[in-house]
């Protein structure tokens, strides 16, 4: 029976110890023989296990999102937009403002006919979000009517901003395709700010160029005489605004216009037309919100490194688009990203889910456009508060260190084993070997990432695993010193010192949750590390050594001695 149950024994512990090995120096394709070199099990390693940004060398950002500008935003756009409402309900508004200083958002409106000022409201509210009361909270003063962002609605509005901020953040960095970044809010929740490390990534900037990118994509009618007259355009801003009188009408802005000349030409650089300035109407024919897909395209026509964003539209964008176009036959439309019109066209037919950017693009601008149009247009700015980029060098240098520090321990642990615990300290290394590779293969099987925290929670979890072997090896010289039979020794120690194992195991594995629960991305990582280690030495201190316990004790029919 002892026999039966010992070979149970050794083929779960073959299994395991099999697998284990394949998960950490194994290829994730068909296996070669080349796989198994000293060359390709390094190959495998390193592709097997996701290094930290500290090992791996990479990019680390901490950004804040301007939920200031966010609110300000928000208060002119439904500035805007109550005037508009009263003015096509036949209410005539004689002047008004958006007051933001001071965390205090209003919109104020001066009605010509005070006495209509409740009529007014309703009208406004109808189609604009001020009626919402948990966001705006409405009263009078003389012949103003007020609505003011209450407390609560700025705070929440703050906090949702920036979680939709770290939302398309994610979209943008996971079509880059980098490997395990880390993506998470950081500091107090009133701070809005975003902590980003990208393992591997080497190019800051153009990271930084991606991420900022607001891309808000507006299609909008350009003031002026149809086609074939050429599309109106000011060489000044001032120039622009003239033609709109003392007071411009709330549904016309002016914005910049510059057409691109080839980024791959210096020559063309210098000749490119000087910024010029249109009028556009308010509010846009449609907004980014209403695009469906947007990719990169070579330009027809241009030359082979020329490039444009086609895009297209969901339904209700397309429905509005194409009621717009249909009735704005010969009229010219500017496409705007970003508060600048990038290019004007006349309609020449009825559109209704398909366009074009076009502007002279290189590949990577517009491919990374694209990205940033797909992903969607960011509530509010960024700006970058910390920024480290870790060199590769570094982070092999980090590497080197951790496992110097861990083959150092390991080698100390072996001979200090070897010496005081004699031949049973021979059963202890085998399990604390196996304790190593298991401990790799669960950080693969879960996925995580190995961080310098990481490397020191695998070089706690040894002296861990030690310490476990400890507690029964002088469990079992105390049965021995009372005069049990080695058997019955080993038996005992096993099983007396199991409740002890179990409960230093639970009670670190527990702090160890805590740490991964509040921690940030090195502490997860430590805490992490040490969790599979225990668990795994739960398994290699008591199962394994019991195993070879047992194989020693069936050798033999009567055993004498133990070399302990």
């Amino acid at each position: 029976m002892k026999k039966k149950n010992l070979l149970y024994r050794v083929i779960i512990i073959a299994v395991v110890t099999i697998i284990g090995l394949y998960l950490v120096i194994g290829p994730r394709r068909r296996p070669t023989l080349r796989d198994f070199t000293w060359s390709g099990i390094k190959a495998s390693l390193a592709s097997n296990i996701h290094l930290g940004l500290d090992l791996q060398g990479g990019l680390h950002l901490v950004m804040r999102v301007k939920t200031d500008e966010f609110l300000r935003k928000l208060t002119e756009d439904n500035y805007t937009a109550a005037q508009n409402a009263a003015k096509d309900a036949g209410y005539e508004i004689k002047g008004g403002q958006p007051q933001i200083g001071g965390g205090n958002y209003r919109i104020i409106l001066e009605p010509a006919d005070v006495a209509r000022a409740n009529e007014i409201k309703d009208a406004i509210e109808k189609k604009v979000e001020l009626g919402d009361t948990s966001v705006w909270a409405y009263n009078t003063s003389g012949s103003q009517m007020i609505w003011t962002m209450t407390q609560n609605a700025q705070r929440v509005l703050a906090d949702n901003a920036t979680q939709q901020a770290l939302n398309i953040i994610d979209s943008r960095i996971n079509a880059l395709g980098i490997t395990e970044p880390t993506l998470q809010t950081h500091g107090a929740q009133s701070s809005h700010q975003i902590l980003l490390q990208m393992p591997g990534e080497q190019n800051p900037e153009r990271i930084k160029d991606l991420l900022k990118g607001e891309s808000r994509l507006e299609l909008v009618h350009v003031i002026g005489p149809p086609s074939p007259a050429p599309a109106t355009t000011y060489p000044t801003e001032a120039d622009a605004l003239a033609t709109l009188g003392p007071v411009p009408p709330p549904n016309r802005k002016v914005l910049p216009y510059a057409e691109r000349g080839d980024p791959t030409d210096s020559t063309d650089q210098q000749q490119q037309k000087p910024t010029q300035y249109v009028v556009v109407e308010t509010p846009a024919i449609i907004d980014g919100t209403e695009l469906r897909n947007a990719s990169a395209t070579q330009a027809s026509g241009g030359r082979a490194d020329d490039y444009e964003i086609s895009f297209s539209l969901k339904k209700a964008g397309a429905d509005k688009f194409g009621a717009w176009t249909g009735s704005h036959i010969n009229e010219y439309m500017g496409v705007v990203l970003d508060g600048k019109v990038r290019s004007i066209a006349y309609i020449k037919s009825q559109i209704y889910d398909q366009g074009q950017i076009t502007g002279r693009f290189t590949q990577q601008a517009a491919e990374d456009l694209a990205l940033t149009l797909r992903s969607g247009a960011l509530p509010a700015p960024i700006e970058y508060l910390e920024e480290r980029t870790v060199g590769p060098s570094l982070g092999a240098d980090s590497i080197r260190a951790g496992v110097r520090a861990s083959l150092v321990g390991l080698g100390l642990v072996v001979v200090f084993m070897l010496v005081y615990y004699r031949g049973s300290g021979v059963n202890a290394v085998i399990a604390l070997i196996l304790n190593m590779i298991l401990m790799l293969a669960g950080l693969i099987v879960f996925g995580a990432t190995l961080t310098l925290p990481g490397i020191a929670g695998m070089i706690l979890t040894i002296g861990m695993a030690v310490d476990s072997n400890v507690l029964i090896f002088e469990r079992i010289r105390e049965e021995l010193r009372s005069g049990k039979t080695v058997p019955s020794a080993v038996e005992q120690g096993f099983t007396r010192a199991f409740i002890t194992i179990i409960d230093t195991h639970v009670t670190t594995i527990v702090s160890s949750l805590f740490l991964f629960v509040f921690g940030t991305g090195p502490i997860r990582g430590f805490a992490v590390t040490l969790v599979i280690g225990l668990l795994v030495n739960l398994f290699s201190a008591v199962y394994v050594s019991r195993t070879i316990f047992i194989w020693l004790l069936t050798r033999k029919e009567r055993v004498e001695s133990l070399s302990i």
